[in-house]
């Protein structure tokens, strides 16, 4: 992974390119450890939904951070401003959320174990994150 003050001004796309692939794996990364620790403290018939969600949330966070300042280079000049943003980022997660809490969801119940689950959840999460590059590049990150 690259260091995160590779970042210098303009970014050319090749490296921007590289840098968000970075971002969705750490992102992802973070989202699966989120996800196991909420596994192992939540042992009821609600873990598998409750990690997921724990899960999302934590990816969400990352991955908008390091989005808004190192894909974007997009700053906000009030709370207000940087509140709407991450609601349009996050509005523009959701169906590319259902596509991995599918995926992850399916993984699970065809092959009943963890690690196949974490795979439909990657799986799930590539996808997404390509998908929501393009929504944020013409809906989230631009001025209002």
């Amino acid at each position: 992974m690259l260091p995160l003050n590779f970042y210098s001004g303009n970014v050319p796309s090749m490296t921007k390119a590289i840098l968000y692939i970075n971002f969705a794996v750490l992102a992802t990364i973070v989202n699966l450890c989120s996800q196991e620790i909420t596994s192992r403290v939540v042992q009821n018939k609600y873990e598998l939904f409750a990690s997921i969600f724990i899960g999302t949330l934590a990816g969400l966070l990352v991955k908008y951070l390091l989005d808004k300042k190192y894909i974007f280079n997009f700053t906000s000049s009030h709370l207000k401003k940087d509140l709407t943003t991450f609601f349009l980022y996050s509005l523009m997660g959701v169906a590319t959320t259902i596509v991995f809490w599918l995926t992850e969801y399916t993984f699970d119940v065809w092959f009943e174990t963890k690690l196949m689950r974490y795979v439909g959840a990657t799986l799930g999460l590539s996808i997404g994150y390509i998908a929501k590059y393009y929504l944020d590049k013409k809906y989230v990150f631009i001025e209002r």
